[in-house]
């Protein structure tokens, strides 16, 4: 095996490395992206129930027949 062969396996693996590294970051700032949007849904959601003239015993015992 000559050395200029050991060589450019040697910057091929590297250059492997670093794409794989850099594939690795943009999926976490991606998932970091669709998190943030995510809690800014979930922000977004309104609070309906002060709005709503609803009894306070409502949902507390559930009604059923056999």
């Amino acid at each position: 095996m000559e050395i200029s062969n050991i060589a450019s396996a040697a910057t091929t693996m590297s250059e492997a490395s670093v794409q794989q590294a850099a594939s690795t970051a943009i999926l976490k700032k991606a998932l970091d992206i669709s998190a943030e949007n995510a809690m800014a849904l979930i922000h977004a959601i309104p609070d309906n129930t002060a709005t709503q003239n609803l009894p306070s015993h409502l949902g507390q015992h559930i009604n059923t027949t056999a």
